[in-house]
């Protein structure tokens, strides 16, 4: 029970994590409308940590929050999905390849790898049903920086916060699940 508590508090400061760091830094993207943000490091984090699952919820509900609280209404469905998807890859690739520290490390940055391809692609796709491809293409180049970004963030954070003991715990819980 107690596990189960810590999990859900942790989902839950994933989720607002990756919303305030989705929020904090925002860069506009020019022609687009759109911004790049350093929240896909703490998305590809949130999947690594939690596990596919609670990482997709987490990630993929503090980052729709951060649409939803940015005035991108429109956008919070279609970033709940893509964020969750890279979350659920990262937590994925984590669990399968992630068998001792330099596997786990090579790990989160396949996740990364992950989120710039599922960031840049997913966006591209359903901007494309809505916008066209011509207009959608406009907004590649700034997803594939911030995708990269998360990345090299993701590669940052990851050893910081495999020091705390709880969330080693809970990540260790999750790779016990694969």
């Amino acid at each position: 029970m107690e596990s189960r508590v810590k999990k859900t508090v942790m989902a839950a400061l994933f989720a607002a994590f990756a919303c305030v760091t989705t929020m904090s830094i925002r860069i506009p993207t020019p022609g687009t409308g759109g911004y790049i943000h350093p929240g896909d490091g703490v998305v590809i984090l949130a999947g690594v940590i939690l596990g596919p699952v609670w990482g997709l919820l987490a990630a993929g509900i503090g980052s729709a929050m951060a649409d939803l609280l940015g005035g991108y209404f429109f956008y919070v469905p279609i970033t709940f999905v893509i964020k969750g998807a890279v979350a659920f890859v990262a937590g994925i690739l984590y669990q399968k390849i992630g068998k001792s520290a330099k596997s786990r490390l090579a790990a989160v940055a396949l996740g990364g790898v992950g989120d710039i391809i599922l960031v840049a692609g997913g966006y591209f796709l359903c901007e494309s049903l809505i916008y066209g491809a011509a207009a959608s293409a406009a907004s590649v180049p700034a997803n594939l920086i911030q995708g990269i970004s998360g990345l090299v963030i993701g590669l940052l954070l990851y050893p910081i916060l495999m020091t705390v003991p709880d969330i080693r715990r809970i990540a260790q819980e999750a790779k016990a699940f694969s």
